[in-house]
């Protein structure tokens, strides 16, 4: 009998910023949100897809392998022998990734069973002695791999292995709930009170959100829990969305709440997966940033 998996688009290890000590982050691919100003859009889709960076083609006179072997005829060359590759023909075979010798073309994701990961996640526990490192899932939203995500943090649990998740917290509660009776650290995303602006901007309401947090806040009130909100700019970047958040949060059983500074360090997966970056050329001032953490500070009473 075949084993469930799960895909997975990318493992970072001994990272320092995603829940405490040295932890090992799985990325599960897949998520329910469209966020404009998200930083791994190879994450959204729960799918094995190619990305192609023009870049690194070698051309056609010297390599030329990746067309012929498209059955959906995606691949075309340029007049100077760079691969153009017509996204919305591409089925995902995944061929041409096979033939590429410079790597130019890639495939994003990988199938991975629960023994599979937790024995990667393992290997590092050397290092999670020391201020209690561990495994963090992460996405995407780990919360779209239901029974496979808790499996799996089952498993680190049985190898006592610390877990934290990274969530946007919309899901069904009945699997946030399951996840939430082997994670040792919450961290949840909250990104603006209003339900139309965050359809506006997310593609989904709040709703579901905001009411699963509360539930979690009744049923685990002993797991530790980091409310997080992503300053966007035009999005959720005024002094009135910082304090709204920061109301919500406030009284929450051990709830800390921290705002992160908007970055465009995932600009340019957008045009290797054929498609336009969505927040244009915005950017935020560190000035109304740190602005808004100090208002985040005094309205929550958290650093």
């Amino acid at each position: 009998m075949k084993k469930e998996t799960a895909i997975v688009f990318n493992i970072q290890h001994y990272s320092l910023h995603d829940g405490p000590g040295i932890r090992t982050i799985v990325f599960f691919k897949g998520c329910p949100l469209r966020c404009r100003w998200c930083c791994n859009p190879e994450s959204q889709r729960a799918a094995l897809e190619v990305s192609y960076v023009k870049a690194r083609c070698i051309g056609r006179d010297v390599c030329g392998f990746c067309a012929p072997v498209c059955p959906q005829d995606a691949i075309q060359f340029e007049k100077e022998g760079i691969a153009e590759l017509s996204f919305d023909r591409c089925s995902s075979c995944m061929n041409c990734v096979r033939e590429c010798p410079s790597k130019a073309i890639h495939q994003e994701g990988k199938e991975y069973t629960v023994e599979q990961l937790a024995d990667i996640v393992e290997r590092d526990s050397v290092f999670f002695g020391h201020g209690d490192g561990g495994l963090t899932v992460s996405g995407g939203e780990p919360l779209v791999w239901g029974s496979f995500l808790v499996e799996l943090l089952k498993e680190a649990r049985y190898r006592r292995i610390h877990t934290a998740i990274e969530t946007c917290g919309s899901a069904d509660y009945e699997v946030l709930k399951a996840a939430a009776c082997y994670l040792d650290v919450i961290h949840y995303d909250i990104k603006q009170m209003d339900s139309d602006r965050h359809r506006l901007y997310t593609g989904s309401s709040n709703e579901q959100i905001l009411s699963n947090f509360e539930h979690l806040c009744r049923d685990f009130p002993d797991i530790p829990k980091k409310v997080r909100t992503p300053v966007i700019p035009g999005f959720n970047d005024t002094p009135e969305d910082i304090r709204k958040i920061a109301a919500f949060v406030k009284g929450k059983p051990n709830t800390t709440y921290e705002l992160l500074p908007y970055h465009r360090y995932g600009e340019g997966k957008y045009a290797a997966l054929g498609r336009t970056y969505p927040m244009g050329d915005l950017i935020l001032s560190k000035e109304n940033f740190e602005q808004l953490k100090e208002i985040s500070r005094i309205s929550c009473s958290v650093k």
